[in-house]
């Protein structure tokens, strides 16, 4: 019992697998972000330009 005990403690492969899980979770969690920040730029920039449209056709008008 002892010795399947000690194997336990020095197997690292649980662990490793737990840190890959973090790094994705991590890295997915970034690129949500950024794809957000990206989207909320986007929209404020086409909501602009279509403000500049109806100026300028309303001054066309």
């Amino acid at each position: 019992m002892l010795k399947i005990l000690e194997c336990f403690i020095k197997d690292e492969s649980g662990a490793t697998a737990i840190e890959y899980g973090l790094i994705g979770t991590l890295i997915s969690v970034s690129i949500i972000a950024g794809a957000m920040t990206l989207g909320n730029t986007l929209e404020n920039e086409f909501q602009s330009l279509a403000d500049k449209m109806n100026d300028a056709q309303n001054a066309h008008n």
